[in-house]
């Protein structure tokens, strides 16, 4: 309100100032001058106040530290690791593994305090492996999600011209350590079928709920480019990941054939304590959502579930130093017994001008939808950008956790830190603490398209992307563009099971 007030007296002073602007520059000096010597000190002394409260109002006050936290890298110096899942073992939770592109697996024994990587037997006839997604069933089985590809269309429309794709799921019986050879088969396009496809972006996610009366289901979600459009489609396993049904199309509403906005993007699933499977994807500019109640065997139709801003941070610069930025939801829902199975949304958008993360619930398992709560909690409109997050419900305290990229502690919006928001009241408010020991400077950086976070009675594990500095000597992905930094995977604990 003092900040105010001045503000105010400075704009009724400059309202009774001569009309200067009607003037030549010399006469308007010297018409001035007389006014100017009455009336400088008070304006200088109004302003000087006037800013000095502003820039406190804007202040970043430091994050707290994460309690217990660690971090470790788990991608190898000489890899440029990106697109980090990561799973903690409901029956073992001193089990953790994560992985990131190229396909990579690191596990953990010790509850993520070391990481040794696993000998990942390749997919027979493909090459590589991206778009990693990893997740433990009931029993203590990892399982695997990958993308592998001949070759790719045009940059943004993908489906035209592409060559071989598919997706494919693999299986460990011992916490990852190994991982057996044969691969089985979501979907594959072998290039002669008569309908050119491309799949994309899939996600592997697994039904470990006890009382679920279907426990051990595998699910994978993931997008179809088509010549003329973008669909979702959804298979299931209930033979331990063995084989998979038939691909199946759970969105009612087609997309754009583009991989940007207007396609359908960002696919993530979720099992309720009952085996309630929900999905949700990006639809334009609304976040799309649909649900089964007979273990994946067929979907209700899908709808709208809540309007935000277009997923894709591209236009306008998108986010400085990043090349690209993608802003798709994740969902979550709280399983614990006599929770009615709250659902949580969490995306991030441009609504405010900068980018900003924002989380809604729902008590009717998705029928309504609350006010979006911004999680980030730097000044509004400040120009600093919070993107690239991800959500996990703890299936035992049912804490909200919401990590992202965070440019808070840079007026310039360019170093870029790692922050993890907590919510322990539904997700009407969070607390931010900060996760990255340090923030690093990005020029012309992959990170990505996701980051990932798991959560279990109060541990909570983060993974994501950092870019390295930029040597002198690093080669230019095209002529006249900057060199392409290298990236590491980083992989956060936090331990908050003694924080209420």
């Amino acid at each position: 309100m003092q900040a105010l007030a001045l503000f105010s007296f400075s704009a009724r002073v400059f309202a009774h100032a001569p009309p200067i602007f009607a003037l030549g520059a010399e006469a308007a000096v010297e018409y001035l001058l007389p006014w100017s010597r009455e009336m400088s000190l008070k304006l200088c002394c109004t302003m000087a106040v006037g800013f000095v409260l502003c820039g406190a109002a804007f202040a970043q006050t430091p994050l707290p530290p994460m309690p217990g936290r660690r971090i470790v890298t788990i991608s190898p110096a000489e890899k440029r690791g990106n697109e980090p899942s990561i799973a903690v073992d409901p029956k073992n939770p001193d089990h953790v593994v994560a992985t990131f592109q190229p396909a990579t697996i690191a596990y953990s024994t010790d509850g993520g305090r070391t990481f040794a990587t696993a000998e990942l037997p390749p997919v027979e006839g493909w090459r590589g492996g991206g778009d990693v997604s990893v997740a433990f069933d009931n029993k203590g089985h990892a399982y695997l999600g990958t993308l592998h590809f001949d070759k790719l269309g045009s940059q943004s429309y993908w489906a035209h011209g592409a060559g071989r794709n598919g997706i494919f799921v693999r299986h460990s019986l011992d916490g990852g350590k190994t991982w057996e050879k044969d691969a089985a088969t979501v979907k594959a396009y072998q290039g002669n079928e008569a309908e050119i496809q491309w799949e994309d972006m899939p996600r592997v996610f697994a039904d470990s709920q006890p009382k679920s009366p279907f426990a051990g289901n595998i699910y994978v979600g993931w997008i179809e480019w088509q010549l003329d459009k973008s669909i979702m489609l959804f298979a299931r396993s209930t033979d331990s990941g063995k084989t998979f049904s038939q691909p199946m199309r759970i969105s009612t509403h087609a997309g754009l054939p583009r991989d940007d906005n207007g396609g359908l993007v960002g696919f993530d699933g979720v099992v309720g304590a009952d085996g309630t499977v929900y999905g949700i994807w990006n639809d334009g500019s609304t976040i799309t959502f649909t649900h089964s109640r007979d273990g994946g065997r067929s979907f209700e139709p899908s709808r709208v579930a809540i309007d935000v801003a277009p997923p894709y941070f591209g236009g306008a610069g998108g986010i400085p130093g990043v090349s690209r930025v993608m802003g798709f939801p994740q969902i979550g829902v709280d399983v614990r017994p006599g929770q009615n199975g709250a659902l949580y949304l969490t995306w991030s958008d441009y609504r405010n001008g900068d980018v900003d993360v924002f989380c809604v619930s729902s008590t009717d398992h998705g029928k309504m939808w609350s006010k979006p709560v911004r999680v980030n909690s730097d000044p509004i409109h400040d120009g600093i950008d919070q993107f690239f997050q991800w959500m996990a419900v703890d299936p035992v305290t049912g804490d909200v956790y919401v990590q992202f990229y965070d440019r808070r502690e840079d007026p310039a919006n360019r170093k870029t830190g790692f922050t993890l928001a907590r919510s322990t009241d539904g997700g009407k408010s969070f607390v931010s603490y900060s996760w990255s020991e340090s923030a690093f400077e990005s020029q012309n950086a992959f990170l990505g398209d996701y980051t990932w976070l798991a959560a279990y009675n109060g541990k909570v594990y983060g993974a994501w992307t950092e870019a390295l500095p930029v040597s002198a000597e690093a080669p230019s992905p095209q002529p006249g563009h900057p060199p392409r930094a290298m990236t590491v995977v980083r992989v956060g604990f936090a331990d908050f099971s003694s924080v209420r």
